[in-house]
Parts: C-alpha cells; sequence; structure tokens
C-alpha cells in the first residue's frame, strides 16, 4: 500500500510541475521604448516610422520617431521592419472558465438553474490555464470573462492575461449582466429536425418579471433586507452596468432593444447574426453588437454564403459600435484572424483592428485605459513580426500588459520544441 500510495504522489507532483504556467512578469523597472515600428493605434491612424515609449506602466510617447534621439535612460527595443498593435481584446469567452471542455471537473462556466443575476464569473477564474498563455501568445492580452447558462447567466469582468490570481488579474469587475434570449425553435442532432420552443412565451415572462422586481427593488434605494440576486441588477438602472443580450434572430433581437427601452437599461446584442438589418433600430437606441465569430456559416438558406464575412462591413458603414468575438476559450487564438477576414469583405483593414481593440474597449467600458496606443493609457501592447490579422505574417515577438514584459512561452511551444529535438536527432 505504501509503494502505491508513494507512487501516486510521485505522479501528482510530476503532473503538476508539467502544468505551471510561465510565471507572471514583474514590475516595470525602467522606461522602455520602442523605436522605428509600423505603430497601428487602434484608432484607424497608422504611424510609418513611430516612437512609443512608456514608463509606471502607462504610456508617455506615441509619436514620429526622430532619428539621433536621446534614450540614454531607457531599455530600447528596435523594431524596425514590425508592426506594433494595442493589445487585443476577447470578448464574450469562458477563457480560464474552461480547461478541457470535455472534462466536466475543469468547466466553471455556469451555475446550476435558470436566473443567476448574482453570479460573479471573476472569482472562479482560474489564472493557472495552459490556454491562457497559448491566446496572449497571439496578440490578445485582456478579456472578457463571461458566465454561460440559464436565461440569466451572472455577471462577466475584464481580466488582464498575466496574473497570480484572480485579484491580480481584475481589470474591471461585474461590468454588466448576461441574459440568454429564449430561442423560438429547438434543434435535435438526434432527429436532425427543429421543433417549436414549448416554454418561449413562459420563458419571455420570467424575464420580464424579474426586470420588474429588480427595477422595483432598486428604486427602494438601500432595503433592510438584501435580495441578492436583485441587489446584482441594480446596476442596470443606474447604467453603471450594461445588459448583455445573447440573440442572433432579428425578431429577438428587436424584443431585446425594446425591453432594454422599456426599463431604461444599455443594452449590448451578443452573436447578433440579423444585426445588419437592423441598423436604424440599433444606432437610433445606442446599442452596441458584439459580433459572433466571422468564421460561421450563414444562420438561414437563403442567406448569403458568405454573410458573417460581410456583416462587420455592413455594421461599420451603418455606424454601429461593434466589436468581434470568437467563440470559446482556447478559440481567442484566433481572434485577429476572425478580424482580418472581414478586411476582405469591404472592412477597413484600420477598422477590423479597431473592432477587436478599441471598439471592444468602449463597449466593456474600459476605453479610458485600453484599446488604443495613447499617452496615458495602460502600456498594454505587442510587437509583431508581421501583418497580425493575416495569419500568414503574424507572428508575436515581444508583449506587454501595464508596462510588463511578459513571457510568451507555452505549452504547445515547449512540445514543439520538445519534438522538434526528437527529429532533428
Amino acid at each position: 500500500m505504501l509503494r502505491y500510495i508513494t507512487t501516486f504522489i510521485c505522479l501528482f507532483f510530476a503532473f503538476s510541475a508539467m502544468a505551471q504556467s510561465p510565471v507572471p512578469a514583474r514590475a516595470q523597472s525602467k522606461p522602455i521604448c520602442i523605436t522605428a515600428a509600423t505603430a497601428h493605434l487602434g484608432n484607424g491612424q497608422v504611424i510609418d516610422n513611430a516612437l512609443i515609449a512608456f514608463e509606471n506602466d502607462k504610456l508617455t510617447r506615441v509619436e514620429a520617431y526622430q532619428q539621433g534621439a536621446d534614450f540614454r535612460n531607457y531599455e530600447v527595443v528596435d523594431a524596425k521592419g514590425k508592426h506594433v498593435y494595442p493589445g487585443f481584446i476577447a470578448t464574450n469567452t469562458t477563457l480560464g472558465l474552461v480547461e478541457i471542455g470535455a472534462v466536466r471537473a475543469t468547466n466553471d462556466n455556469a451555475e446550476t438553474g435558470t436566473l443567476n443575476p448574482s453570479a460573479r464569473s471573476i472569482i472562479a477564474y482560474n489564472t493557472d490555464s495552459e490556454v491562457t498563455p497559448t491566446v496572449r501568445s497571439q496578440g490578445v492580452l485582456l478579456a472578457q470573462i463571461t458566465p454561460q447558462g440559464g436565461l440569466v447567466s451572472g455577471s462577466s469582468s475584464v481580466v488582464q492575461l498575466d496574473a497570480w490570481n484572480w485579484e491580480d488579474a481584475a481589470y474591471a469587475t461585474d461590468i454588466g449582466l448576461h441574459l440568454n434570449w429564449p430561442a423560438r425553435l429547438s434543434f435535435s442532432f438526434f432527429t436532425g429536425e427543429s421543433t417549436r420552443n414549448e416554454r418561449y412565451e413562459q420563458q419571455i415572462r420570467d424575464i420580464e418579471q424579474l426586470m420588474e422586481e429588480a427595477a422595483a427593488y432598486a428604486r427602494q434605494g438601500q432595503p433592510a433586507v438584501k435580495n441578492l440576486k436583485l441587489e446584482a441588477m441594480r446596476g442596470l438602472f443606474n447604467k453603471e452596468t450594461k445588459l448583455y443580450v445573447s440573440v442572433n434572430g432579428a425578431r429577438d433581437i428587436t424584443q431585446a432593444v425594446l425591453l432594454g427601452k422599456k426599463y431604461g437599461v444599455s443594452v449590448v446584442i451578443v452573436g447578433g447574426r440579423d444585426s445588419w438589418m437592423l441598423t436604424d433600430l440599433l444606432k437610433e437606441n445606442n446599442v452596441s453588437v458584439i459580433l459572433g465569430r466571422t468564421h460561421s456559416l450563414p444562420g438561414r438558406d437563403d442567406d448569403d454564403v458568405d454573410q458573417p464575412f460581410k456583416t462587420p462591413a455592413m455594421l461599420h458603414q451603418a455606424g454601429v459600435l461593434f466589436c468581434i468575438s470568437n467563440d470559446g476559450f482556447w478559440q481567442q487564438r484566433n481572434l485577429a484572424f476572425q478580424a482580418g477576414h472581414a478586411v476582405g469583405y469591404g472592412l477597413p483593414y484600420e477598422a477590423a483592428l479597431s473592432a477587436i481593440t478599441l471598439n471592444a474597449a468602449k463597449i466593456l467600458g474600459i476605453d479610458k485605459r485600453a484599446g488604443t496606443l495613447e499617452n496615458g493609457k495602460d502600456a498594454t501592447l505587442f510587437i509583431s513580426e508581421g501583418d497580425a490579422l493575416d495569419m500568414r505574417t503574424s507572428k508575436v515577438s515581444c508583449a506587454f500588459i501595464q508596462g510588463r514584459d511578459i513571457d510568451l512561452d507555452n505549452k504547445q511551444k515547449v512540445l514543439y520544441r520538445k519534438f522538434k529535438e526528437k527529429y532533428s536527432r
């Protein structure tokens, strides 16, 4: 028995050692400047031969590079021929909440029940995930950690992707409540058919009743006895937080917008497959959109086959504030390519970049700190050897989160080096 216990302990520590993520970076210790790069500022502007300097975690200079400038007190990074971008922002993701999708014990993205407004995703965020380093090595440096399941899933928070624990990772907590709009039809993989959701009307009534109760509760000020579920919704009615509604169909998007208008809450459409049909409604009600992935199939048989590729350009042309997201957690490493694909279908390149930087920051309410390369903002940026929106040329060589030079190594790179060595012998 002692032998089995000893073997188990050895295996436990061996697997624990293998599962360690790169050590979080130390705080910035001296001023850093990046010279001679092409800087994409995230707001539509480009500086071809740029100087970017930052100190004490903040950007201090973003300007044209002058040859012969004095940088004796700086650590200089020569980026000639390379590109600098603001850190990409992943929205509506379960990164850090799910480790292996098929292993239930590693999934901490949903609570039991259908109405869970008091559930907080931030406290479940796992900074030791092996997935996170693979994502940030592709330029994704901030993420909106979002709960799933039920009608009301809980609140999301924004994290920076280099931290010891969730408290260190927290960038903006409890920024919005997430509502999953009921589906009118449900698809069965066993029969291959769609059937009508018999509970649709009741589910809509449940949502409206919850909103009524929350609005009445918010008007009370500070009640003697707090209701945790309704307390979690208070921010919706004083505009401190937003209501993120996951919905795709045109009729349902319209209903979600009208729900927000009825109760005076700020609505963000998540998914938004048919949002291109409703641009006037969205603009009139100041509703922004977190678009689902560009690399997807049309929602209907009679839609254009390339409609998901064209939707970002259509929203941009209509003046609707939108950002581009990607499904799941590990898939966030392909976020830049979702935006890049839209460029080939009419979305201007710098607008595509804004769709995963500045626009995302605006929707999440963090645009005063992140989303662009501007003086006074956090020094959260990365250097790419080539075009970061093109998978053929994207190669992130250096990245900083709030001025910290982060380790871009990850498990996939370790395995690549391991087996490259094996087969090169």
